[in-house]
C-alpha cells in the first residue's frame, strides 16, 4: 500500500495540531506531529478514534543526511540508502493509541541513563538539539527520576519498559507521546516559567517533563474509547501534579498545590463531552477533575486504601481502552463506597455542590444543593479549635447532631480538601 499527500500544517500545535514545519536555532529542519484532536489520519492512514488499537508497530521513517527521526519504541535499525538519505526503524512493542504515534525529525543528539523501577532497569533516553544538551542533561536530571519514582508509587509500574522511556526535543509546547514524550518547555520549571496554581510549589519543578509523563499512565496505559470521556485522561494526570509535589514536599504542600488549581477552573460546562460524535468536554476536566479526585480521596478518609485504589486502577486497566463508567464502577468497587453521586456532580453538571447551612433555634441544619438527585456526599465539619467529623448531610435538611453547640461564628466546613461551596444563613 502506498499513499501521499501534504499532511495538515499546525496552526498552534499542540492544541491546533498537525505537523509542524520549522528550523532550529543552528537553521536545520525541523519537523514534528501533534495530533492529538485533530486527528492521526492528517498524516497516517488509520481508523482515527481511541476504542481500537494495534497491539505493536514498526514505524519507519526516511529523512535527508544529516538529520534523524525519532519516534516511539525502540530504535531496530538504521540504513543508508541511496541519495544520501537515511531511514530510521522504531519497534513498538506494546498497544498505542494512534494520536501518540510520532515522528520528530531534526538534528538530534542522543544521550542516555537508567532507572530502577518497580519492573527492573527501565531505560531513560533523551534526544534534543546539540545547542540544548547542556541544559537537558541538567534538567532531566532533576525531574525524570524524581516523577518516575513518584509516578511508580502512585500508580503502579511505569507501563512500558518494553518500549523505554524517552524525552524529545519538540517545536512546540509538548506532548505525551507513549514511549516518546514530547518536551517544549523551554528547560524552565514550571509551565514556560510560570505556577499554574499561584502556591509555589510549581515553580519547583518542570510542568511539562510531570504532566506529559503522567499521560504514560492516564492517556496511554489506560485510553478512553470516546474523547467524550477524556477526563479520564486529564484529571487523573493534572492530579498527578499534585501527588508529585506530595512525594517531593509532603502533603500539606501537595494539598496546597491541588487547591490552588482552582484558580483556573471555568465551571463553564459539564467535564463529559456528548457520546458517539467525537467531542470533548469542557477543559475543566483538568483542574476540577483533579480537585474532583482529591475531594474523593478525602471522602475515602484513608490514604493507603487511596494509593492502593490508583495503583489497582492501573493494573486493572492495564494496556486497555476503557468508559469513564468502567472507571467509576471500578472506584466504587474498590473502595466500597458508591461514589456515583460524586462523580455525577462534578462531571455531569457545570456547577459544584454547595452545603446550605441554617440555625433555627439554636440547632446547625444543613443540606446539600445538587443537581444530582439524593446527592449525599460526606463532608468534614468542625468547631473552631477542635477535630473534623465527618457528617453526611442530603438533599433536605437535618440537624447537624454531631456538632451540638454549632453557631454562625464556630462552625467550619473543610473547604480546602472539598472543592464545595458553603451558604451559611
Amino acid at each position: 500500500m502506498q499513499y501521499s499527500g501534504n499532511p495538515i500544517v499546525a496552526k498552534k500545535a499542540p492544541w491546533d495540531g498537525g505537523m509542524v514545519f520549522t528550523k532550529d536555532a543552528l537553521g536545520q529542519p525541523w519537523v514534528a506531529t501533534a495530533c492529538q484532536g485533530v486527528g492521526a489520519s492528517i498524516w497516517w492512514p488509520t481508523k482515527d478514534q481511541q476504542a481500537d488499537e494495534v497491539d505493536s508497530m514498526l514505524i519507519s521513517v526516511t529523512v535527508p543526511k544529516g538529520l534523524k527521526d525519532v519516534s516511539n519504541g525502540r530504535l531496530r535499525k538504521v540504513t543508508k540508502l541511496k541519495g544520501g538519505f537515511t531511514r530510521f526503524d522504531w519497534a513498538v512493542r506494546n498497544p498505542i493509541n494512534n494520536y501518540d504515534v510520532a515522528l520528530n525529525v531534526g538534528n538530534y543528539t542522543h544521550f542516555r541513563d537508567k532507572y530502577a523501577g518497580e519492573k527492573g532497569p527501565l531505560t531513560l533516553d533523551y534526544w534534543v538539539l546539540p545547542e540544548n544538551l547542556a541544559k537537558a542533561k541538567k534538567q532531566f536530571a532533576a525531574n525524570v527520576k524524581p516523577m518516575l519514582k513518584s509516578m511508580e508509587y502512585w500508580f503502579g509500574p511505569y507501563p512500558f519498559y518494553a518500549d523505554g522511556y524517552k524525552l524529545v526535543d519538540a517545536p512546540h509546547l509538548g506532548m505525551e507521546h507513549q514511549s516518546a514524550v514530547a518536551y517544549g518547555n523551554q528547560y524552565l520549571n514550571g509551565y514556560l516559567g510560570k505556577d499554574r496554581s499561584n502556591t509555589g510549589w510549581g515553580l519547583k519543578w518542570d510542568f511539562i517533563i510531570i504532566h506529559e509523563s503522567g499521560h504514560e499512565w492516564f492517556g496511554n496505559n489506560i485510553t478512553t474509547k470516546d474523547i467524550a470521556d477524556m477526563w479520564v485522561h486529564e484529571a487523573f494526570t493534572t492530579y498527578s501534579e499534585a501527588l508529585f509535589v506530595e512525594s517531593q514536599f509532603g502533603k500539606p504542600a501537595g494539598q496546597e498545590y491541588v487547591h490552588g488549581q482552582r484558580r483556573n477552573i471555568q465551571n463553564d460546562s459539564p467535564i463529559i463531552g456528548p457520546y458517539g460524535v467525537n467531542k470533548e468536554g469542557s477543559g475543566d476536566m483538568y483542574d476540577k477533575g483533579s480537585n474532583m479526585l482529591n475531594t474523593i480521596r478525602t471522602v475515602v478518609n484513608n490514604d493507603s486504601t487511596w494509593r492502593q485504589m490508583l495503583r489497582g486502577l492501573s493494573s486493572t486497566f492495564y494496556h486497555q481502552t476503557v468508559t469513564g463508567q468502567q472507571v467509576i464502577d471500578y472506584f466504587n468497587r474498590a473502595s466500597g463506597k458508591d461514589l456515583s453521586k460524586i462523580f455525577a456532580q462534578y462531571l455531569g453538571h457545570p456547577s459544584i455542590p454547595t452545603l446550605e447551612i441554617r440555625f433555627e433555634n439554636n440547632l446547625a441544619v444543613a443540606r446539600w444543593v445538587a443537581n444530582v438527585p439524593g446527592f449525599d456526599m460526606p463532608v468534614r465539619v468542625r468547631l473552631k479549635g477542635g477535630e473534623y467529623q465527618f457528617v453526611t448531610p442530603t438533599t433536605r435538611f437535618a440537624p447537624i447532631k454531631e456538632l451540638p453547640g454549632a453557631t454562625k461564628d464556630n462552625l467550619e466546613v473543610d473547604t480546602f480538601n472539598y472543592y464545595i461551596g458553603v451558604l451559611m444563613d
